[in-house]
């Protein structure tokens, strides 16, 4: 298993939604989220409000067999739930996911993995 992390910046004022995205993914939209996981397979992800003088950041979290691959199929997903996941990170980041690319970022220490 292999570990992925990004960090995005959150936009002044949507910090609350990004904790409402969050809740909504393990609320009403839990199911399409555990199945979107399941056809990337990503067998874990955890979201990260970072609170900083600078702003506040959004970190996603994610292990997979092939992050390279989950972290190329997400933004090409035209799947209408994947769609509607990668709006709400446009909304409250600015980061357009499907405009994303480069490489994933270098992972320089890991601990117990």
């Amino acid at each position: 298993m292999k570990a992925f992390s990004v960090a995005f910046p959150v936009l002044p004022g949507k910090s609350e939604a990004a904790k409402e995205f969050a809740k909504t993914l393990t609320g009403p939209r839990h199911k399409e989220f555990e199945a979107s996981e399941k056809r990337l397979k990503i067998s874990k992800e955890a979201l990260f409000l970072q609170k900083t003088p600078q702003g506040d950041s959004l970190i996603v979290y994610f292990e997979a067999d092939d992050v390279e691959k989950a972290a190329v199929d997400f933004p090409r997903s035209q799947d209408p739930f994947d769609r509607w996941f990668k709006d709400q990170v446009k909304a409250i980041t600015g980061v357009d996911i499907n405009q994303a690319g480069g490489p994933p970022p270098e992972q320089i220490l890991s601990y117990g993995y």
